[in-house]
């Protein structure tokens, strides 16, 4: 099989199963959303929750799992799986010790932390009182994620991606379980489901031990015989955490991880920025925005993110084999498939934006002003969706030559920009310019990330890249067109049947599923080829 095509089913794999969690996720913000409304405690929660989840992002998803795979994969191809795994272990008594310390900090400066996070919140005592108290809840479930992504970057190095893509399923069940059977009995209904958060980073963590003892992994070190019969446990332990502090590889994944903060995770950052901003505007609007957010990351989660996660080991591997020239014909092929499904899609939600929201949102306390607030934030943060995915393949492709500091630097200019753009534009637009500047922002730093990257692949043919991106966008345009007018005859106005929203939603997006493949089909689209050889199970040499 060749490297794009374990690329393509490891995305598959992953692809699928972050689908399924995504669907879960639907069904836990409609849950959310019918019992808590878009106010004081779904603000409060969805700010606390920020703190924990941007924490994740930033070392664990982000830059721990990009520095850590490239090392852990030059070490199995160059020193054999044993040494690799005693740099995982490694890494994983390191990490605890750190997140530890974290947690502990994070639930003492929970005030601090909210102040800065939602400044808008001071003006609110009660409001900031809830959201420091969510955010001691649920800190420590930085700990248990933190630890589950470590084993996630061990897995996915290994060519396992099943256990890991399926783990946030968990953290979703936990969270539905907590609003039904949690919520109702506490004396603060909201703290249930900040316990629901604590409970699903727990279960994320155990799903993953099986997976790794099948794989060979042993959380513990051999000890040799000289070691053991040292009488001072406290001496022996001592030694122990200073050879791991010492490992050679651990010091590169800590030199990679560094500016890897900043470079994987500006989408994540920018966010924060605008629920920060969010938060000085008027009540609700940083749930509009979360609801929004939550709508664009289902696309870029099962496409993009699945791609970037899938194409890293075998980046890894070609740039650890200093095989240039297989290396840019994996990123082109990632940049590809990922262009062909994401323009579409941000096509398909900038079209059907208000009665998506309405369907999955539009019940209980979530009335029709929040769907069209919502919808408003959704249709500026959908323009940006081709950008959030080309960056992650971007940066995968970045941190697999074990370059971090160009990224961080494009992530620098980005977050600035995102900013005063979010400055200029919250005054007319509120928070649909909250999330415009999100978009826009990210446009900038794809291109700044393609001209950092044009010396370092010698030879990559660019046009082999804009010339199927052109012909997705042609296509995504004819069925949008298709779309609107299909919608505009089944869709009812005002929202007012669920079930014929539901009906009339379902076909509209069958019929741009339609129209896309057959566009894409009298335009000879390679990518559409490709996926079909895939769902056939063909394998191509």
């Amino acid at each position: 099989m060749s490297e794009n095509s374990r690329v393509t089913r490891a995305a598959g794999v992953v692809g699928a199963a972050t689908f399924l969690s995504r669907v879960f996720g639907f069904i836990r913000d409609m849950a959310v959303a019918w019992f808590f409304g878009a106010g004081i405690s779904s603000d409060a929660f969805f700010v606390a929750f920020r703190i924990p989840n941007l924490l994740r992002r930033l070392f664990a998803e982000g830059s721990l799992s990009i520095s850590f795979i490239p090392v852990f994969t030059e070490y199995i191809e160059t020193q054999g799986k044993e040494e690799a795994f005693r740099l995982g272990r490694c890494a994983l008594t390191v990490l605890s010790l750190i997140l530890i310390a974290i947690s502990l900090l994070g639930i003492i400066f929970s005030p601090i932390i909210v102040r800065i996070i939602a400044p808008g919140f001071a003006d609110t005592p009660e409001k900031l009182s809830l959201t420091v108290l969510l955010t001691r809840i649920m800190f420590p479930y930085v700990f248990f994620i933190c630890i589950a992504s470590l084993f996630m970057g061990i897995l996915n190095a290994l060519g396992h991606f099943a256990a890991p893509a399926l783990a946030p399923v968990f953290l979703n069940l936990a969270m539905i379980f907590s609003v039904f059977c949690i919520s109702p009995y506490m004396a603060e209904p909201v703290t249930g489901l900040a316990l629901g958060v604590l409970i699903g980073g727990i279960l994320q963590l155990l799903l993953q031990i099986p997976f790794m003892i099948k794989k060979g992994f042993r959380f513990r070190e051999p000890v040799p015989h000289s070691v053991k019969r040292v009488s001072n446990p406290i001496h022996t332990m001592s030694s122990r955490i200073s050879d791991m502090l010492g490992h050679p590889g651990l010091k590169r994944i800590g030199i990679l991880m560094g500016p890897a903060v900043l470079g994987a995770t500006v989408y994540q950052i920018n966010i924060v920025i605008g629920t920060l901003l969010a938060s000085l505007l008027p009540e609700g609007s940083v749930s509009y925005l979360y609801y929004a957010d939550r709508l664009v990351e289902f696309p870029l989660g099962i496409f993009a993110i699945a791609a970037a996660t899938a194409v890293l080991p075998s980046l890894s591997k070609q740039a650890a084999a200093k095989d240039f020239e297989a290396l840019g014909d994996t990123f082109a092929y990632s940049m590809n498939l990922v262009f062909f499904i994401t323009i579409p899609a941000m096509a398909g939600l900038i079209v059907l934006r208000e009665p998506i929201v309405a369907l999955l949102f539009g019940r209980g306390a979530f009335d029709k002003e929040s769907i069209r607030m919502t919808a408003d934030a959704l249709l500026y943060y959908s323009v940006g969706l081709w950008a959030f995915s080309a960056v992650r393949i971007l940066v995968s492709t970045f941190y697999a030559l074990q370059d971090t500091k160009t990224p961080m630097r494009t992530a620098v200019i980005s977050i600035i920009a995102n900013v005063l753009l979010s400055i200029l534009l919250m005054g007319p637009l509120r928070h649909g310019g909250l999330a415009l500047a999100t978009s826009l922002a990210s446009m900038l730093n794809l291109g700044l990330l393609v001209r950092g990257l044009k010396p370092k692949i010698g030879g990559l043919e660019w046009k082999n890249i804009l010339e199927p991106a052109c012909k997705s966008i042609v296509c995504s345009v004819m069925m949008a067109i298709g779309v609107r007018l299909t919608a505009s005859l089944i869709i009812p106005e005002g929202n007012k049947s669920l079930t014929l929203l539901f009906s009339g939603l379902v076909i509209s997006i069958a019929a741009g599923f339609i129209l896309y493949g057959v566009f894409s089909y009298l335009m000879k689209s390679r990518e559409l080829e490709e996926i079909v050889s895939f769902a056939r199970g063909e394998k191509k040499s």
